[in-house]
C-alpha cells in the first residue's frame, strides 16, 4: 500500500475534539485504524472505540462509514463479513498473521461531527 504524504499535524485547538480529529482524517479519504492513532497520538484501541461512536452517530445523521474490508496477504481472504472495526487478528482460512488493515473513509456526512 502507498503511504500519502501529508501535511505535518497542526495541534487540536481546545474546542476540537479527538471525535472531530478523526472526522477531519476520515473526510481526506481512505485512512486505518493505525494511521489514526499516529496522527492523532492515541491509542490504536481508542481509536476503534472512537470509530464506533462515530458510525453510530453518523447513521442517525444520513451519513455513512464506509469500511475497505481487511484482506489476508498470505491467500488473498477478504473479511468482507466482518462488523467489527478492530482489524483481525488471524486468518480463518490459511492461518496466516499477515492481514491488511481495514480502511475507513466516510460518505455522505452531514451537518457537524459527532460530539
Amino acid at each position: 500500500m502507498k503511504k500519502k504524504i501529508r501535511a505535518p499535524m497542526v495541534p487540536r485547538t481546545a474546542q476540537e475534539t479527538t471525535r472531530h480529529g478523526i472526522m477531519a482524517l476520515l473526510g481526506e479519504g481512505p485512512v486505518s485504524a493505525k494511521d489514526i492513532s499516529v496522527a492523532l497520538h492515541l491509542a490504536e484501541k481508542e481509536v476503534c472505540s472512537h470509530l464506533e461512536h462515530i458510525r453510530r452517530s453518523l447513521h442517525a445523521s444520513g451519513g455513512v462509514l464506509e469500511i475497505v474490508p481487511a484482506e489476508c496477504r498470505s491467500c488473498g481472504f477478504v473479511f468482507a463479513k466482518r462488523e467489527r472495526l478492530t482489524p483481525p487478528g488471524r486468518c480463518p482460512v490459511c492461518r496466516s498473521e499477515a492481514i491488511n488493515d481495514p480502511l475507513f473513509s466516510l460518505r455522505g456526512a452531514q451537518g457537524n461531527p459527532p460530539d
